[in-house]
């Protein structure tokens, strides 16, 4: 069977995006057992509840639902357990320094196979307060707006 090559998107947290200011991002390998790979495979997961945390020095995902494999047997996974994320001691490390501010969390932005292989992209987030959502939006229209004039002028309207 050839290799795997390339990026195949499983699953995106946009809500996250909008809800917090996204800091720092890291990419992180996920410890899973047989049948949540296949069900990712089949592109089936959600990350919207997600999160993670450190313990112990270590970073666990908690939360995110990989819903069980359907022709799994007995040996079928739970959906929303603690998964172990591997990062290097330095990236662990930093993000433990900057989650000790208040406000800060880390949180799932996107999960994929990189190469064949699980990867989580996590991200260092502090919350958006609710003007700060309507200053994004505001933001985002503007620029809408000025892309459109910009077309708008090139067409000669």
């Amino acid at each position: 069977m050839p290799k795997e090559t390339g990026r195949k998107v499983i699953a995106q947290n946009k809500k996250a995006r909008h809800d917090y200011h996204v800091e720092d991002t890291f990419e992180a390998g996920i410890v899973l057992v047989g049948t949540e790979v296949k069900s990712l495979r089949m592109g089936r997961a959600s990350l919207v509840d997600g999160f993670a945390e450190v313990d112990r020095g270590e970073v666990w995902l908690l939360q995110v639902h990989i819903p069980q494999y359907a022709q799994g047997t007995w040996t079928n996974h739970e959906a929303r357990r603690k998964r172990k994320l591997l990062l290097n001691r330095v990236e662990i490390d930093r993000i433990e320094r900057k989650l000790m501010d208040k406000g800060v969390t880390l949180v799932p932005l996107s999960l994929y196979f990189k190469d064949g292989r699980a990867k989580v992209e996590i991200a260092v987030a502090r919350g958006k307060k609710a003007f700060d959502k309507r200053h994004t939006i505001r933001e985002r229209d503007a620029m809408n707006e000025a892309g459109h004039e910009v077309g708008r002028k090139l067409k000669g309207l």
